[in-house]
């Protein structure tokens, strides 16, 4: 009989620790992450009574007589299945979906955890806002913008470090050039600055000295005239200005400049509601180009370059795109596609852009854009390698040239520029750019990077998430707070990312719910009180035979 008391104890004991199994999974069942637990019972060793005997030639063998001595629990182990993903429509709220574990660190040691809502501190971290622990990061993502620290893998989220500006470096063009439409144009360059005296257009009549853009201008100074001509050749020449000398002078000058050599139709300059123009003095295509540099100690406000109000050209077709400088400041820069002489070529000029400092002939103009019999693109007209840039100064950059690089398709393909009849459609259509912003709103992928949204309309990966996996995960150690840590059983933790390594996908605005199953647990509840009542039961049958042998005894 007190084999039977103990037995019953040890039932009790079982059943109790069931119950407290049960009872936790129960008040965790609204637990974010929470990974439930089961009860498996093991019986004690059994007291041997009578061995057992095996059979001989006259009788048979007989079966060992045991006594058990009770019930104990084998393990306690918990349930690693995935649980449900709920979308909550926090961009911080991160699931995984599959197999794997954020990794967090706690100042001194990493922990583990399965429950992805985080939140920014004042410190601009991302973190456990429960804990204050650190989400750490994988990967180069961030780093070389400055959103990172190199020497760190705590995830910063940097609403407080401005995306630098970048330059534009690349634009990227696409559409039609008209192989059949011939509608000559004439070249018209102009000053872009209106010339006035006292607030009044100048003409021809004005004197320089007059001009308010001038001051203090003296005889035996001189403007430099450089260039091209329509045919392309160097322009250079030298006014001299005389104490009398007129606007009319300085045309005169310029027009004298554009009209040497046999070959060349000349130009003329003028004065037209006070800009300075020069207008070639016939159709078709033209590489006109005019700069005026002042020599001397004084004022005389005179234009870094010349705007092409009309390229000159067999046809032509006019673009614009904006721009940026290595400071992010936007510019628009506009480009005309000029129709050569030369059947299935077509030069690109940039004809004006705003805020320019300077730019000059060889910077300005893109010769020689061929295209095949096909109308697929050409190349540059053969050269190797095949290359089209603008070179601008512009007026913030100092005196340094900005090179922009036209991505005009592939060579025999028809991803860019392509020459068929009928209407011109060539238009810009990208540049690789941008003005300086600030971080405005994040999001994260499937593979569990972090992309920031910035004020300027650029999106740019600001960190990666760093995973763990490993070998036994139901050998994870529980810390509290949703966190695990290594035990000798789960193996050591294998960093990974998301989808690499045998780790799950990240599911951005979701957390994974708990997966207890509230059915199987109040079944188990049924159980551990009906294993409880009857081993107390068994306990007071003991207990009453035992009084009852009391009481014979007396």
């Amino acid at each position: 009989m007190s084999d039977a008391l103990l037995s019953g104890v040890s039932g009790l004991q079982a059943h109790q620790t069931m119950l407290d199994v049960a009872g936790n999974n129960l008040a965790n069942v609204n637990t974010y992450g929470f990974k439930s637990s089961r009860v498996t019972f093991s019986e004690l060793l059994s007291d041997t009574l009578r061995e057992a005997t095996q059979p001989t030639s006259k009788t048979g063998g007989t079966n060992p007589e045991q006594i058990g001595a009770g019930v104990n629990v084998g393990a306690i182990d918990r349930n690693m299945t995935q649980g449900t993903l709920v979308y909550t429509g926090q961009p911080l709220d991160m699931a995984i979906e599959g197999s794997g574990y954020f990794t967090l660190n706690d100042g001194q040691k990493n922990v583990y955890t399965r429950v992805g809502a985080f939140a920014v501190d004042s410190a601009y971290y991302l973190v456990d806002p429960a804990t204050g622990y650190r989400v750490q990061r994988s990967g180069s993502e961030g780093v070389a913008e400055g959103f990172q620290s190199a020497t760190s893998n705590d995830i910063r989220i940097p609403y407080d470090v401005a995306l630098p500006a970048k330059a534009t470096q690349n634009i990227t063009l696409a559409g039609n050039l008209s192989a059949d439409t011939d509608a000559p144009t004439t070249s018209i360059l102009s000053s872009g600055t209106a010339y006035t005296e006292g607030g009044v257009m100048a003409s021809n009549d004005t004197l320089l000295a007059n001009l308010d853009q001038t001051k203090g201008l003296a005889a035996g100074e001189t403007i430099t005239l450089s260039g091209t001509d329509a045919t392309g050749a160097a322009v250079n020449a030298t006014f001299t200005i005389a104490a009398g000398s007129k606007m009319q002078d300085l045309l005169s000058a310029v027009t004298a400049a554009f009209s040497q050599g046999a070959d060349n139709p000349g130009a003329t300059a003028s004065v037209s509601n006070g800009e300075i123009r020069l207008t070639d003095n016939q159709t078709g295509y033209s590489q006109s180009d005019l700069h005026l540099t002042y020599n001397g100690t004084h004022q005389f406000d005179l234009p870094k370059y010349f705007n092409i109000i009309q390229v000159g050209a067999q046809d032509s077709r006019n673009t614009n795109v904006e721009v940026y400088d290595t400071q992010g400041i936007a510019h628009v820069l506009s480009v005309s596609f000029a129709k050569t002489k030369t059947p299935g070529t077509w030069d690109a000029v940039v004809t004006s852009v705003t805020g320019t400092g300077q730019m000059d002939s060889a910077g300005r103009r893109i010769s020689g854009i061929t295209f095949e019999q096909d109308g697929s693109f050409g190349g540059m007209g053969g050269t190797t390698p095949d290359t089209a840039a603008f070179q601008i100064i512009f007026n913030q950059q100092g005196t340094g040239a900005q090179d922009i690089q036209l991505n005009l398709g592939t060579i025999g393909g028809f991803d860019g520029l392509s020459q068929f009849g009928g209407t011109s459609t060539v238009a810009a259509n990208g540049q690789d750019g941008y003005a300086a912003g600030y971080l405005s709103g994040l999001s994260v992928s499937s593979e569990g990077v972090l992309s920031g949204t910035f004020t300027n309309g650029v999106r740019c990966d600001v960190a990666a998430l760093q995973l763990a996996t490993f070998q036994n995960p139901a050998g994870l150690q529980a810390q509290g707070s949703n966190y695990f840590t290594p035990s000798a059983n789960s193996g050591d933790p294998v960093a990974t990312r998301a989808l690499s390594g045998g780790a799950g996908s990240v599911n951005g605005g979701s957390l994974e719910k708990s997966n207890v199953d509230m059915a199987s647990e109040f079944v188990n509840l049924i159980q551990a009180q009906n294993g409880y009542q009857a081993n107390a039961r068994t306990i007071k049958v003991a207990n009453d035979m035992l009084r009852e042998l009391s009481n014979l005894i007396q």
